[in-house]
């Protein structure tokens, strides 16, 4: 349990030039000792002999070792707690709640010490909730937003429908019309589904749920979805092979349309009829990989190793205006917290591959 700084520790901590007398009282009475008894031996000799003899001086010189060491002891035994908590504090780091194992303290220094770590705690807990709360406000109007937007969406879509009907919307221009605000409402729907996506990140282990997934079956589904635009661009898709996995389906389903969509989008500037591959195959260690092969414009070597980093398009992101840089850092972001594992294979002109490994120890990092 938490422990919550008490009202004492809210208060401003002050030290002053009493409190730094207090503090080195014990220093001024181990000194006053020690000069006491070099006195008393000195005194004691002088009386004897006359004099201080050499024997005398060595014999001062362990005296005074002796009380030194004795202090430095009972010094040291008398912080020791705090030395302690200070070490636990250090040692559960990068805890938040790490400076709050520290509650014992032998002067008044330490004492303030103390008080000002807790007062920042607490003003840091507090400025921290308050982020949090800002964001849970932005987290949750983003999820409406996207879900109201989907509204109208849906509407546009069924008037294209009808007007991308032949014979019904009055020639090959109006059918035309009607593919282009299929294609343009289909693209503006996956951009609200990637930004629900991006919003439910934050809260993935609330939002998934992981079982036996058929690999071939789900990559068939999202292959369905982007028919109409593969037929317009003339991208012919092919599925081999068949696997099972334990995987979460609808968060692997959007790993899958982002490297799908993006397979596509970067085969539209080749010319003539090009090819997407999804092929899946058995790995090593009982292991499955699943493969997105497209016959587009290729990754700059260059480029390849920032692909998925956050808002990075690189030089084919001006080739096409949709790029927005978040597509392959969301799928990372989504294998990395199911345990696949996401990489990337290109070469500028040859098509890129994108590689979703799938470990049987992977899952159970969730």
């Amino acid at each position: 349990m938490n422990r919550e700084p008490s009202s004492e520790s809210r208060r401003p901590p002050k030290y002053g030039w009493g409190d730094f007398l207090r503090d080195r009282l014990s220093y001024a009475i181990a000194l006053f000792a020690g000069v006491l008894l070099l006195a008393a031996v000195v005194d004691l000799d002088v009386r004897q002999t006359g004099r201080l003899s050499a024997g005398s001086l060595f014999y001062l010189l362990l005296l005074a070792l002796f009380v030194l060491g004795a202090w430095l002891a009972v010094d040291y035994y008398r912080k020791k707690p705090y030395y302690l908590e200070l070490n636990a504090a250090a040692a559960r780091l990068p805890d938040l709640d790490a400076p709050l194992a520290l509650r014992t303290a032998s002067s008044r220094e330490q004492e303030a010490v103390v008080r000002l770590v807790e007062g920042l705690h607490e003003a840091y807990r507090n400025e921290l909730n308050r982020i949090r709360r800002e964001q849970d406000i932005r987290h949750h109007f983003t999820m409406r937003w996207v879900h109201q937007m989907k509204t109208p969406l849906s509407v546009i879509d069924l008037l294209a429908q009808e007007s991308a009907r032949p014979g019904e919307g009055g020639g090959f221009a109006e059918e035309e019309r009607g593919r282009s605000i299929l294609e343009e409402t289909e693209r503006m729907r996956r951009g609200l589904d990637m930004m629900l996506h991006a919003a439910r990140l934050d809260k993935f282990e609330i939002d998934v749920h992981v079982r036996l997934t058929a690999l071939h079956e789900l990559a068939r589904d999202v292959l369905n979805d982007y028919k109409s635009l593969c037929i317009r661009h003339s991208v012919f898709p092919r599925l081999e092979g068949e696997a099972s996995v334990e995987t979460d389906p609808k968060w692997l389903g959007f790993v899958l349309h982002q490297l799908v969509g993006n397979a596509i989008k970067y085969s539209k500037p080749a010319e003539g009829a090009k090819k997407l591959l999804i092929r899946i195959e058995p790995a090593a260690e009982g292991g499955v990989t699943l493969k997105v092969r497209d016959q587009g414009v290729g990754i700059p070597p260059h480029d390849l190793p920032r692909v998925f980093d956050p808002f990075f398009t690189g030089d084919n992101g001006r080739i096409t205006e949709e790029s927005t840089g978040m597509g392959l850092y969301l799928a990372k972001q989504v294998c990395l917290k199911l345990g696949h594992r996401l990489t990337a294979e290109s070469a500028p002109g040859e098509g890129t591959t994108l590689t979703v490994e799938f470990r049987p120890a992977g899952i159970h990092r969730i």
